[in-house]
């Protein structure tokens, strides 16, 4: 797959079937869409291209909204790769941008710019100016400009009942097995080991404490949860705590993972956790004493998961 990082960088004069849209998550809607564009670009010696922005389009046409990701732009690429695309425009969106006409859009990018000659879109899409341009505008500039537009029906879209909306609400939640229905696959967040306080190692639960890499990725609802992390190829599992750390009077986020049968330095490596289940909120303790009797019960709990997954 190759990557663009402007429209203006890409210049192919192989006919193109093309997919418009931000991606969050690339869930199992996203997936049907992409899954199919991809197979009628290949019967017909086409590329299969994804047109894509950042930053989100809401977080700069709505300038109070900080919309968290549910992936990392290095995670939404990975994906889009495993699913078969060859080439991936991640354009810049600004206001200018936004303030194109639909004409202008279709003319200048889509036909000229891209070569288009199959667009997939949903049902309900909006483009142009403040997108008043409806899927019967883009049809019309189909038979306008000689592109066809295979517009995914509504009780397709409908069936599968996924958003992006509806995985970060879930997230927010801490419902991260309804997540990772929704997404087809685990939540994963990555991030650098660094070093801490070392407090876990004093009670006999040594933590690897994680720096998150990429900024808006939407987190957890703060808890203790059951991850997992591929190392060297073998999969280990752990435990994770995301919070404030409330028994050691802690005010800042945190995200620690005590790793199971785990005994290598990953100081400064960047690690995938993959987040299988909620085990319980964070809570304060008494002392560290209580502490440590909580992450026994917390331990035997995932070690009860591992035998039934």
């Amino acid at each position: 797959m190759k990557v663009y990082k402007r429209i203006e960088d890409y210049t192919n004069l192989k006919r193109s079937f093309l997919t418009i849209g931000t991606f969050d998550g690339v869930h199992i809607g996203h997936q049907a869409i992409i899954n199919k564009l991809v197979h009628d670009a290949h019967a017909n010696n086409a590329d299969a291209v994804v047109l894509t922005f950042f930053p989100h389009p809401r977080n700069v046409i709505q300038v109070e909204t900080n919309l968290s990701l549910i992936d990392s732009m290095k995670e939404k690429e990975n994906l889009l790769r495993k699913l078969g695309i060859d080439i991936l425009i991640i354009h810049p969106f600004t206001m200018a941008f936004s303030n194109l006409s639909a004409q202008k859009f279709t003319r200048d990018i889509l036909v000229n710019k891209l070569n288009v000659s199959k667009l997939f879109i949903g049902y309900d899409h909006r483009f142009g100016k403040n997108r008043t341009a409806s899927v019967s505008d883009l049809i019309s500039y189909g038979q306008t400009y000689d592109f066809d537009v295979d517009v995914i029906p509504a009780q397709d879209i409908n069936a599968i009942s996924v958003s992006s909306t509806k995985i970060r609400k879930a997230l927010f939640n801490g419902d991260v097995k309804l997540v990772s229905k929704y997404l087809g696959r685990k939540y994963q967040l990555e991030g650098i080991v660094v070093h801490d306080q070392g407090l876990g190692s004093k009670i006999g639960f040594p933590t690897a404490n994680i720096e998150i890499t990429s900024k808006n990725k939407a987190l957890p609802k703060t808890g203790v949860y059951w991850v997992s992390m591929v190392w060297k190829n073998q999969i280990y599992f752990g435990m994770l705590n995301f919070g404030v750390r409330p028994s050691v009077s802690s005010k800042k986020h945190t995200i620690e993972i005590h790793f199971f049968n785990f005994d290598e330095n990953i100081y400064d490596e960047t690690i995938n956790i993959s987040f299988h289940v909620k085990i319980r909120d964070e809570k304060k303790f008494d002392s560290l004493e209580s502490l440590r009797k909580q992450l026994e019960i917390d331990k035997k709990f995932c070690y009860e998961l591992e035998k039934t997954n």
